[in-house]
């Protein structure tokens, strides 16, 4: 167990806004910022909060299981997976988590983290001390409201694949929701590099590796996707959306 999660030594300051408030575009806040219509003194009580750290490489870890919890952290730039290790020694993968997102929410209810967070590429996060971010929220009803969304967020993509679903339905609910996650942050949602293992993938979606490599063989022989190495290209949005629908639900 480390000491600290996000260790400064290992992470390096990427930026000082200084008086400008701008937050990055794919900020997990900044919908709540333009929604709420912030002033500049709630902006820059915000803004003073954060701490852009990285970068973390591949395989470096954010946090471990047992670390204290001091801090969320939205992802900037890269992936980040978070997994657990069960008492035989077996990894679980929980989920992956595209810029944008927030990890570290599933530790709020204790005192340490409950699971890992691994970067999977080169990750530059926007680092958040829980405590001053709750006490801000108090103040700031919009922010308060958007925490909470956070959390129901990953709860709800925590409980998508827990249905007895087919593979073909796990594959095409993962993709499209990839797709819009994506599309979500102003990334496309046809073409997108697929940075996670492909035996990550099957662990996450409970299937067997070679049933993944399977499916998308098939899916790309239908006409549905191509693939090249980890470069997908959805060719039938449509169709794919509709295995998921089940799942997803919209």
């Amino acid at each position: 167990m480390s000491p600290t999660a996000f260790p400064r030594q290992d992470a390096t300051t990427l930026a000082d806004d200084g008086d400008e408030l701008t937050f990055c575009s794919t900020c997990a806040f900044s919908q709540a910022c333009l929604a709420e219509g912030m002033d500049k003194r709630s902006l820059m009580d915000l803004h003073v909060l954060v701490e852009h750290v990285g970068p973390y490489h591949a395989g470096e870890h954010i946090f471990r299981e047992g670390d204290p919890f001091e801090a969320i952290a939205a992802v900037r730039a890269g992936t980040v997976k978070t997994y657990m290790i069960d008492r035989d020694g077996r990894e679980h993968v929980l989920g992956f988590h595209l810029p944008g997102e927030v990890i570290g929410l599933d530790a709020i209810d204790g005192e340490t983290y409950p699971c890992n967070a691994v970067a999977l590429d080169t990750a530059m996060l926007c680092r958040f001390s829980f405590p001053k971010i709750a006490v801000l929220a108090t103040r700031l009803p919009g922010l308060q409201r958007h925490l909470f969304r956070l959390l129901s967020r990953d709860i709800g993509r925590a409980a998508l694949l827990a249905g007895d679903w087919s593979a073909d339905q796990r594959m095409a609910a993962f993709l499209i929701g990839l797709s819009r996650r994506l599309a979500a942050r102003g990334f496309s949602a046809h073409r997108f590099q697929l940075t996670m293992a492909r035996t990550d993938i099957a662990n996450y979606l409970r299937l067997a590796p070679e049933t993944v490599s399977r499916v998308l063989r098939r899916f790309q022989k239908d006409g549905l996707l191509l693939v090249d190495r980890r470069e997908l290209e959805l060719l039938d949005r449509d169709q794919l959306a509709a295995l998921a629908d089940p799942i997803l639900h919209r």
